[in-house]
């Protein structure tokens, strides 16, 4: 049996699949603590406008609201603290070398558990033009209407 909410996206970051061409993805432990794991088993987390740099020779992701714990508020932590993000040295200095590249910068896309660890997957984007964004709504759209018609097309 696995622990409760294995596998389970704590929270997913919708705008950035609309605002940016993800090229790569990475995972990271996220360092925590213990009233923030608390508040991320009840999902209260927001992802909007968060990305990840680097200080010195770490990688923190910066800007990702964790709600206070309720049952901690009086030893909680604060909601929009940088938080270390944990990597293996050689994956560090690769995307390191990545990051130089003009024009690249590292959102995060969800977070989920992983064995009972919180994990953030990472995504290596390049940001879309205007013409872009309407370019991939007109897709979604014209998708939509495809599956509506197959549908249709079934019931008869």
């Amino acid at each position: 049996m696995s622990p409760a909410g294995e596998g389970r996206d704590i929270a997913v970051n919708r705008r950035a699949f609309h605002d940016y061409h993800i090229d790569e993805r990475y995972e990271a432990g996220i360092a925590l603590v213990g009233s923030e794991a608390k508040s991320l088993r009840e999902g209260r987390v927001t992802l909007k406008d968060a990305y990840a740099r680097f200080q010195s020779d770490e990688l923190w992701l910066i800007g990702v609201h964790i709600a206070p714990y309720g049952p901690a508020s009086q030893f909680g932590h604060e909601p929009e603290r940088d938080r270390k993000l944990l990597m293996h040295r050689a994956e560090l200095d690769r995307l390191r070398a990545k990051l130089e590249q003009r024009g690249l910068t590292l959102i995060p896309l969800r977070l989920y558990w992983k064995h009972g660890r919180c994990k953030v997957e990472l995504g290596l984007a390049r940001g879309k033009k205007l013409h872009d964004k309407r370019e991939a709504i007109r897709e979604r759209a014209e998708r939509r209407e495809i599956e509506r018609a197959m549908a249709a097309g079934r019931r008869r």
